[in-house]
């Protein structure tokens, strides 16, 4: 299955981006994670569903943020039953 992993830089910790990125997961039928990570920056790894207009929406962030860079790649990942927030 192909597996997105998205490494999102600027204003994106402490503000709901993970929980925003929790919701547009939901609402496009993707599965995987999102996570913050110790340099400032938002890890979130994706595969199934409607992928590309998922990372589309994760790309803009939600209001209140600014996204400057976004970094993806594609992963060998296992299969995720859900879509998760991981601390």
């Amino acid at each position: 299955m192909k597996t997105t992993r998205l490494l999102i830089r600027g204003d994106v910790q402490g503000v709901g981006f993970r929980w925003f990125v929790r919701r547009a997961a939901e609402k496009h039928g993707v599965s995987g994670y999102v996570r913050n990570v110790d340099d400032g920056s938002v890890e979130v790894v994706a595969q199934g569903g409607a992928l590309a207009p998922f990372i589309e929406e994760v790309k803009r962030g939600p209001r209140f943020t600014s996204v400057t860079a976004v970094d993806e790649s594609q992963v060998d990942e296992e299969e995720f039953p859900d879509f998760e927030i991981r601390h």
